[in-house]
């Protein structure tokens, strides 16, 4: 059975809006970073910003996003196809990311991990550059990751009607 073009419409808005507020701030970091480069690095510098991008590509790439975040918004999405709700079309992308209707355990690791990441930023935000902006670089690694995960993803499970990932939605849908 074909979903109806306003789930259908969800569903996208849903991965799009997630892209773009990952692109934006992959955009504003990106930026920020450049200041990074405008004072000579030491051989420390260096390693400290070589290390800070493999860890940051590891952690926040490919352990946070590609196996975890980025498979369940598409996977969220693809609820949207079968049964969308007036709020959950308007704030398709807050769904996806698991802000409400999902379980219990979803919305506590969205609330707190999101409380983390503003927490992060406030303290990056703090540090002297180069250090900040080596971060920022980190950062926008991992973000552009987590993008491009996503968007494989999205095509990956929408052509693969057996593709699953657990959306963690609430017993009662």
């Amino acid at each position: 059975m074909e979903a109806p073009l306003k789930n259908k419409i969800a569903a996208v808005w849903g991965v799009l809006g997630v892209v773009l507020i990952l692109s934006q701030a992959c955009w504003r970091l990106g930026l920020e970073s450049l200041h990074a480069f405008e004072s000579s690095w030491s051989p420390a510098h260096w390693i400290t910003f070589v290390l800070i991008v493999i860890f940051m590509a590891y952690s926040e790439g490919y352990r946070a996003f590609q196996q975890q975040f980025s498979p369940r918004v598409v996977s969220r999405a693809r609820t949207l196809l079968i049964r969308c709700t007036g709020a959950q079309f308007i704030f398709a992308p807050l769904f996806c990311m698991g802000f409400f209707h999902a379980t219990r355990k979803r919305k506590i690791i969205t609330y707190l991990v999101t409380l983390g990441i503003i927490l992060l930023i406030i303290g990056v935000r703090l540090m002297p550059h180069p250090w900040r902006g080596m971060v920022d670089i980190g950062v926008v690694i991992g973000l552009s990751w987590g993008m491009i995960a996503i968007i494989a993803y999205t095509h990956i499970a929408w052509k693969n009607p057996n593709w699953d990932y657990p959306p963690d939605l609430p017993e009662k849908m």
